[in-house]
């Protein structure tokens, strides 16, 4: 540069941008006049750095400072993962030219490639043999999990991608996304949750738009298969509406839950909304993740035919023992949300209508969240209550459940109609000793197939049909525990007051259990505490069968 300059009374050079400051270059500077020093990991990837800037080559001099930091890098950090994670480390503040000589392609290759010799050597070393046959242990951690954690999310995700190519496990994969969520995402509700908008300042605006871009890239990162834990699923979601991340992120996470819905818990469906003047929760999410599940049952329900034959699509079909315990955990979810008074009719008939029929055995958890949603808006003209209760199947409401729903002044006459000729039905099929034999044969009647249809519908129609059959066999299970129960209370009390027996008509007329007595010659309100007196634990107790 000295010679270069036409200035002959040159006294001062400026070297602008320097990769690693004063310092690297200083350090380059006593290599020139060799003064001895100690190459690092801290300093060895800005000493490349500003080696290349400065030309330091072998056409200058042999075992220059290009050539050691080289050696350094070859012999010393990439056989290493934790070395290598330390320099890699280093590199973001010398972007662009440490891509350049290729630092942070090898970096990110040692890592990947250590961390799957490391895995393999480990899985190796806890090989037991039990009984002749190999079994290998994978519950334990990788150290490495925790180090990745201090790199910046673009350096991060390209290590990731090369993890997942050299064939890193699933497990270790997602136990490292969720150390570094939980170190890079603290505090997001706390601080931001009901924080107006008006009143962030620059710099949180800033700390809030880098965290968006880490959880949408954590997000895409994520495993295909279903190793996700739940709970770091539902976390994510929350964060990701907190800070309102892309439609696609969150539509994504939604899917993952949605593929797992039958392992959820009822408390992590409470989301809470925040946008003002909405309902409590966030409904609409849940409807969303709820239509995720069903598209999955309806992809599996076909190989689940092929697989298993057409006796599959009965109760003992696994995707249907799926729905049947989503139909159980909706309708818990909807005994919670349904006391909200600023949740609209609309949104709460919409997760009703989006279950199939033969999603519940029994409707009693779902009347009860009705009765529940009547009880909490008082306001609902006659039309709105008609519509709401004809959700309700009355034949497949239990002895306790009719019993209440007759003597519930909330309900429409017309329902309490329905209920009490469903239940004279009944009484006629128990004491015809018909056990509902009438009702089978009209059901199979209405389903044989029709010649003029195709075969493929045919074949659905008689899937529906035998669905319909075995859940209606289930019912009259209950029906008959119900009516013996009955029968050995009535002979008890035969046998103990002879002189006043009572029918076995009025036996079956009288309600009992959870639901409430009824009182002669009045009809009771329903209130709350009458169906469950155990406060919001009492609230999730659902009506099960079997």
């Amino acid at each position: 540069m000295v010679a270069d300059s036409r200035d002959t009374d040159l006294s001062m050079l400026e070297l602008l941008n320097v990769p690693g400051g004063p310092q690297t270059f200083e350090l380059a500077a006593k290599f020139c006049y060799g003064t001895n020093f100690e190459i690092t990991t801290v300093n060895v990837a800005p000493l490349r750095c500003a080696a290349e800037y400065l030309e330091m080559t072998e056409d200058y001099r042999e075992e220059n400072l290009i050539a050691r930091t080289e050696t350094y890098l070859n012999e010393i950090v990439m056989p290493s993962l934790e070395k290598s994670v330390e320099v890699l480390s280093t590199c973001e503040s010398l972007l662009p030219i440490a891509d350049e000589v290729g630092i942070l392609d090898r970096c990110v290759d040692a890592i990947a490639m250590n961390a799957s010799k490391e895995q393999l050597v480990s899985g190796l070393s806890r090989l037991e043999c039990n009984g002749g046959s190999g079994k290998l242990k994978t519950d334990f951690g990788e150290w490495w999990v925790e180090d990745l954690s201090v790199l910046r999310i673009d350096l991060y995700q390209r290590v990731i991608t090369a993890m997942r190519k050299t064939g890193v496990r699933s497990d270790s994969i997602t136990a490292s996304l969720i150390h570094f969520a939980q170190s890079s995402l603290k505090g997001i509700g706390k601080r931001q949750a009901w924080e107006p908008a008006r009143m962030k300042t620059n710099a949180g605006m800033d700390v809030e738009n880098e965290q968006r871009v880490v959880l949408e890239i954590l997000v895409s990162l994520l495993p295909i298969e279903k190793s996700v834990p739940l709970t770091f699923l539902f976390g994510m979601l929350k964060m990701a509406i907190v800070l309102d991340t892309s439609v696609a992120c969150r539509l994504e996470l939604e899917r993952r839950i949605g593929l797992q819905l039958e392992m959820v818990s009822l408390d992590d469906l409470l989301i809470p909304s925040l946008q003002s003047g909405d309902s409590l929760f966030d409904v609409d999410t849940v409807h969303r993740i709820l239509v995720n599940f069903l598209q999955r049952i309806e992809e599996e329900e076909p190989e689940e035919s092929s697989q298993y034959g057409y006796e599959s699509e009965g109760l003992e079909s696994p995707s249907h023992a799926s729905v049947l315990k989503v139909g159980r955990l909706i309708d818990g979810y909807l005994a919670e949300i349904a006391p909200d008074p600023y949740l609209k009719l609309q949104k709460f008939m919409a997760i009703i209508e989006l279950l199939p029929d033969y999603a519940r055995v029994v409707d009693d958890g779902l009347y009860r969240a009705v009765d529940i949603y009547l009880k909490a808006h008082p306001s609902m003209t006659e039309l709105e209550c008609k519509k709401l209760c004809k959700l309700i199947d009355c034949q497949k409401l239990s002895q306790e459940a009719s019993s209440h729903a007759a003597q519930n002044e909330r309900l429409p006459v017309q329902m309490a109609i329905r209920i009490l000729y469903f239940e004279q039905l009944r009484l006629k099929n128990a004491l015809g000793g018909s056990s509902g034999d009438g009702f089978l044969s009209q059901r199979m009647s209405s389903g044989v197939p029709s010649a003029a249809m195709s075969p493929r519908d045919n074949y659905a129609s008689l899937r529906r049909e035998n669905r319909e059959l075995k859940l209606e066999i289930s019912r009259m299970r209950v029906r008959l525990s119900e009516l013996e129960k009955e029968q050995v209370f009535m002979k008890q009390g035969m046998m103990g007051k002879p002189g006043e027996g009572k029918t076995f008509l009025s036996s079956l007329s009288r309600g009992f259990g959870i639901f409430g007595r009824p009182v002669a010659g009045k009809r009771p309100k329903c209130t709350r505490k009458g169906q469950g007196s155990e406060g919001k634990s009492g609230r999730r107790r659902r009506h099960s069968t079997s």
